[in-house]
């Protein structure tokens, strides 16, 4: 198993104590483990470029794995009544609509790795996630920053597949 394999699956596992810490009201440390969680989100794919060790399940599970990390804790916040059910419940449209367009490019034989604006996207939902755990004022702010930069990518993945299925 590659090292960007084992650090996407141990930013899985760091769910679990997000949650807990959270839970336990012990927001500082959660908010650390969410920062550790971010690096690991950027060190993997660092990590997997510069050795050349891409691989079809690294490329299918990151997302999948940041999709779970952010979700889940986005759903504590919904839980607690700390983020409005809109941006929550479009978030959760945008990560299946791009899951299933995915899915359909893999099928027909082209991966789609994660865009600029996907990536951003990734870097404000874990800035989002930080913030929450401080109950910073501008979080909500950056919860709204994260779906429009979600929507833009979500864009930039639908017009990579019209191109990918015109060009066949």
């Amino acid at each position: 198993m590659s090292l960007p394999l084992i650090i996407t699956l141990f930013r899985l596992f760091l769910t679990i104590p997000t949650l807990y810490l959270l839970e336990e009201d012990r927001r500082v440390l959660a908010s650390m483990v969410v920062l550790v969680a971010g690096l690991s989100d950027w060190l993997d794919g660092e990590l997997a470029r510069r050795n050349k060790r891409t691989s079809q399940i690294g490329l299918l599970l990151d997302p999948l794995v940041d999709k779970i990390f952010v979700l889940s804790v986005l759903s504590f916040f919904l839980y607690r009544q700390e983020i409005e059910l809109i941006p929550y419940v479009l978030l959760i449209v945008r990560e299946l609509s791009v899951s299933f367009l995915r899915s359909l490019s893999v099928e027909k034989g082209y991966a789609m790795p994660a865009s600029y604006l996907g990536k951003a996207k990734a870097f404000f939902e874990f800035i989002t996630l930080i913030a929450l755990s401080y109950n910073y004022s501008q979080s909500q702010i950056l919860l709204w920053i994260s779906v429009l930069l979600a929507y833009a990518s979500m864009y930039d993945y639908l017009i990579k597949y019209l191109s990918y299925e015109g060009g066949r």
